[in-house]
C-alpha cells in the first residue's frame, strides 16, 4: 500500500464536464412536467464549489460550447468562487445537457453530451498553467467514459511522474459506459491514484458483489495512500494505509440524493487540506453531504459554521445523535 503524498500549498484543480441541467419544475416526473427549471450539473465542478465554499483555493478546467448554456455554466461556477479562468470556449462543439426523471424508485439522468466540447478534452490539456500548478488534481471516472482522449487525458493524470498528488472519485455512470468495460477502465486507474473516494454499492456493481464491505474493497485497491468507501447512509470508512478510521453518517431531511457524493468528496478533501484527522474529514464529508441532500439541485449551502464547529467536536455519542434538517 502506498505512503500518503503530502499535500502542498496551491490551488485544488477540478477538471471534468460541467453540463447544463433541466430537470421538472415541481420535481416530478419528466413525462408529466409542463416546465423545466434550468441548473448546471458535473460531478467536478460540483466538488470544486463545495471547496471554494470552505474556503480552499478552487480552480475549474474544462471547455464549454460557444452558447448560452456554456456561458450558464461558467458564470455559475464563477459565482461560487471558484476561478474558472482555465475553462475553454469551443467554437464548433456545444454544452453538454442532461435531463433530470425523478420517480418513486429514485432519479433518473439522460444525457446528450456525447460530441460536446469537453468530450474533445485531451492530454494537453495538463499542460495549461491552469493545471501546471494545483497543490491536487482533482479528477473522476466519468472523464474517462466520454471519449478516447478525455480516458487519455486521465491516463495522463497518472502518470507515475506527476507533478501533484491525484484525488480520483470513481462517480461510475453505467449511462455512459454502454459497450465498453467499465470495469476495466475505471479499476487500475483508481488503483493509481493518491486519494481515492468509491462507494460500496458502485463498488459491487462495477466488481462484483463479493465486496461485502469496505476491507474487501481496501484488498481490491490497495495502490491509493488514502482510500475512502461510502456506504450511503450508513458510513464512510477511510483507509490510510492498512488504518481503518469509519464514521457514521448523519440523519438528514432528504429532497434529493443527486450530488451527495460529490459534496462528501469535497468536504473530505477540504477536512485533509485542513489539516484535521482522518475521523474529522471524514466527519465533515458527512456534513457537506447533508448539503446537497437537503435541495433538489446538486449545490446547497452549507450548514451554519457553529453547527459545523460543534459536530467536528462532538464526542462519538453526540455525533450519532445528531440530525440536520
Amino acid at each position: 500500500m502506498s505512503t500518503p503524498r503530502p499535500l502542498r500549498p496551491g490551488p485544488v484543480v477540478c477538471v471534468g464536464e460541467t453540463m447544463a441541467a433541466l430537470a421538472p419544475e415541481p420535481l416530478g416526473p419528466l413525462d408529466d412536467a409542463d416546465l423545466l427549471r434550468v441548473d448546471i450539473a458535473g460531478a467536478e465542478s460540483n466538488v470544486a464549489l463545495y471547496l471554494a465554499d470552505h474556503g480552499i483555493p478552487t480552480r475549474w478546467v474544462s471547455a464549454v460550447g460557444d452558447d448560452p448554456f456554456g456561458r450558464r455554466v461558467r458564470d455559475r461556477i464563477a459565482a461560487g468562487g471558484v476561478d474558472v479562468s482555465g475553462a475553454r470556449t469551443d467554437p464548433d462543439r456545444p454544452t453538454g445537457l442532461l435531463l433530470k426523471d425523478p420517480g418513486a424508485n429514485g432519479t433518473r439522468v439522460h444525457y446528450h453530451r456525447r460530441g460536446s466540447a469537453a468530450s474533445a478534452l485531451t492530454p494537453e490539456l495538463l499542460d495549461d498553467p491552469a493545471v501546471a500548478g494545483a497543490a491536487l488534481l482533482h479528477l473522476s471516472g466519468i472523464t474517462p467514459a466520454l471519449s478516447p482522449g478525455c480516458h487519455a487525458l486521465v491516463e495522463r493524470a497518472l502518470r507515475p511522474d506527476r507533478p501533484c498528488p491525484v484525488s480520483f472519485d470513481v462517480n461510475y455512470r453505467p449511462a455512459l459506459w454502454t459497450g465498453r468495460p467499465a470495469a476495466d477502465v475505471l479499476r487500475p486507474l483508481a488503483d493509481r491514484a493518491d486519494i481515492v473516494l468509491v462507494g460500496l454499492d458502485e463498488a459491487q456493481a462495477l466488481w462484483g458483489d463479493g465486496l461485502t464491505d469496505a476491507r474487501a474493497v481496501r484488498e481490491l485497491l490497495p495502490g491509493p495512500g488514502v482510500l475512502v468507501v461510502k456506504d450511503g447512509a450508513h458510513a464512510a470508512t477511510a483507509f490510510l494505509g492498512a488504518d481503518a478510521h469509519t464514521v457514521p453518517a448523519l440523519a438528514v431531511r432528504v429532497a434529493e440524493p443527486v450530488g451527495a457524493g460529490d459534496a462528501f468528496a469535497a468536504g473530505f478533501l477540504s477536512g485533509l487540506l485542513r489539516e484535521l484527522s482522518v475521523a474529522g474529514a471524514l466527519r465533515l464529508g458527512h456534513l457537506t453531504a447533508a448539503s446537497a441532500l437537503r435541495v433538489p439541485g446538486d449545490h446547497g449551502p452549507l450548514p451554519a459554521l457553529d453547527v459545523v464547529a460543534t459536530l467536528l467536536a462532538a464526542d462519538d455519542e453526540t455525533w450519532r445523535a445528531a440530525r440536520i434538517d
